[in-house]
């Protein structure tokens, strides 16, 4: 494993209980309407973002087979298979601790005989899933992946004719112009305590897919939508009922903590940016 990889699952093995005694199982931001002034709970907000995303995505009516690309404890993968109730799944996380939870809510929710969540870099899947997937859904994962255009050409090859990625990720801002010295501060600090690799732009997203072959490609920028996430994520943070579990969480959590105010920071300045993509094998 990679040292890039080996700080991430060290970092998700130690924040995950933290979060899913916070916020429970969906690790991801919210949706507040496109402008992001919509009025809604903050948890409701998560499950918003899935179904905003489907519909965005253009996800297929008809999904046998899908892949959650970074899936946590599989919040997304058993939305999908619950709406899906004929499909299979497989979700990937470099977390034992967030596949074991997957693995224990799958079996709560009824679904553990054709939802398979384990612990496993994305970019190892070999070409035993080779156009199988009608569905891969990345719901903010591919930031921790390093190499974008090796990780859209796996995509593709994963997918059957004619399948669907959608995703969303974090990005910073597009250029020109150039990033400024104060918006590569912002970013250097969220990917040093985040664990992530140099960010890319949204319209780089997109290049990199239609280098891998696929068509129908569209972005957006939807960081909007989901700003307003980050006041509620810091606000639990400064919530004493949390403190216990934060503290015993130990270093890179507590460290992780103190990045939100960058992401903050980094929203208000646009110098990060939430990227939206979805694409089509030819």
């Amino acid at each position: 494993m990679s040292n890039l990889n080996t700080k991430i699952k060290d970092f998700y093995d130690a924040s995950t209980p933290l979060w899913l005694n916070t916020w429970g199982e969906q690790m991801h931001h919210g949706f507040y309407g496109l402008d992001g002034k919509k009025k809604v709970e903050h948890k409701q907000a998560q499950v918003d973002m899935i179904e905003e995303l489907l519909t965005w995505g253009q996800a297929p009516a008809q999904v046998r087979y899908f892949l959650d690309a970074g899936c946590g404890v599989g919040g997304s993968s058993r939305y999908l298979a619950l709406r899906h109730p004929g499909a299979n799944g497989l979700g990937v996380t470099l977390s034992p601790v967030q596949a074991q939870n997957g693995v224990r809510y799958n079996n709560e929710a009824g679904i553990g005989d054709r939802l398979n969540i384990r612990a496993q870099d994305v970019y190892t899947l070999d070409d035993e899933y080779d156009n199988t997937f009608d569905l891969i859904w990345s719901m903010e994962s591919a930031e921790h992946m390093e190499d974008k255009q090796a990780l859209m050409d796996l995509f593709y090859r994963l997918l059957r004719p004619g399948g669907k990625l959608v995703m969303a990720t974090w990005c910073h801002r597009e250029e020109p112009p150039a990033l400024t010295g104060g918006d590569r501060k912002v970013l250097s600090k969220i990917c040093e305590l985040y664990h992530l690799p140099p960010l890319v732009s949204v319209p780089a997203l997109g290049e990199a897919a239609e280098k891998a072959g696929f068509h129908d490609i569209a972005t957006d920028d939807w960081s909007a939508a989901v700003a307003p996430f980050w006041g509620a994520v810091i606000s639990s943070g400064l919530d004493p009922r949390n403190w216990p579990g934060l503290v015993s969480a130990g270093m890179s959590t507590i460290k992780g903590a103190w990045a939100m105010k960058f992401m903050k920071e980094g929203f208000r300045t646009g110098a990060i940016r939430y990227g939206v993509l979805r694409a089509t094998r030819r």
